[in-house]
């Protein structure tokens, strides 16, 4: 994963920031693709607790606990529960932040990857970048597989994703959301860029993620000081960028739903 980033800074020569998460909830809902009902494929929950099948404001976010080690960043991440290793951390990287023009605005959520993927020609990895690989040791296959498949030997450590988010939003309408490597690297109408998101979490051509931003304002400002920089811890008035809370994220509604 160290080695993945790098890479990514040798190449973009881009300001940096990342957080580790603790998975706290597996259920079968949605919230964005479908709001109130449980209906959906397995999912894991990273960020706060509040989430529940409906989609939830920036605002009700905040009222949570994290399960990330950053205070400041009251966000919801999640992507589809693999059964055979329930992943104990996960990792969210803010990338590109000397392009970002706007930090991530109130009420901004969004989709990567394609859910109904069955190909590596379903996959545009040039703009999700969604990639599968043997962290560690290897063995490195990517250059012999369709590189969105899962590896197809067992890897001596463990099993890394990559999935990158759009970076261009509409401020006056936030559902409205591009990629900038769509349109030349530029955000395209009316559109500012943000900090890239990309997750890192550990056949795949289906992977992908949700994300609904529940940063504090403050901090989703200081993010943009990061220009200039190779990595940044993001501070802010809840606490230092890099102590977990002292409280514990749980399932807000225990009762619905299935975990399995």
């Amino acid at each position: 994963m160290r080695f993945l980033s790098t890479l990514l800074l040798a190449k973009t020569a881009s300001a940096l920031t990342d957080i580790e998460h603790k998975p706290f909830m597996r259920k079968n809902i949605d919230p964005i693709v479908s709001p109130g009902k449980y209906i959906s494929h397995m999912h894991s929950f990273y960020g706060s607790d509040v989430i529940t099948k409906d989609l939830p404001t920036t605002a009700q976010l905040q009222k949570g606990c994290p399960s990330g080690e950053n205070p400041n960043d009251l966000s919801i991440y999640w992507a589809p529960t693999l059964y055979y290793i329930y992943p104990t951390t996960f990792k969210t990287y803010y990338e590109q932040i000397d392009h970002a023009e706007i930090p991530f605005p109130a009420n901004f959520r969004a989709v990567a990857g394609n859910a109904s993927a069955k190909s590596q020609s379903d996959v545009d990895e040039r703009v999700t970048a969604l990639t599968w690989w043997c962290d560690g040791n290897g063995p490195e296959d990517r250059n012999s597989r369709p590189r969105a498949a899962f590896p197809r030997q067992t890897c001596s450590a463990h099993m890394q994703a990559i999935l990158r988010f759009p970076d261009c939003v509409n401020p006056d309408k936030v559902e409205e959301y591009a990629y900038a490597s769509q349109n030349g690297g530029r955000c395209p109408g009316k559109m500012k860029r943000m900090p890239s998101l990309r997750f890192s979490i550990g056949d795949g051509y289906c992977f992908h993620g949700d994300f609904i931003n529940g940063w504090f304002e403050d901090a989703a400002k200081n993010m943009l000081k990061a220009k200039g920089q190779t990595f940044m811890r993001i501070d802010g008035a809840h606490g230092n960028g890099k102590q977990y809370s002292k409280c514990k994220a749980r399932d807000a509604d225990p009762e619905n739903g299935t975990s399995d």
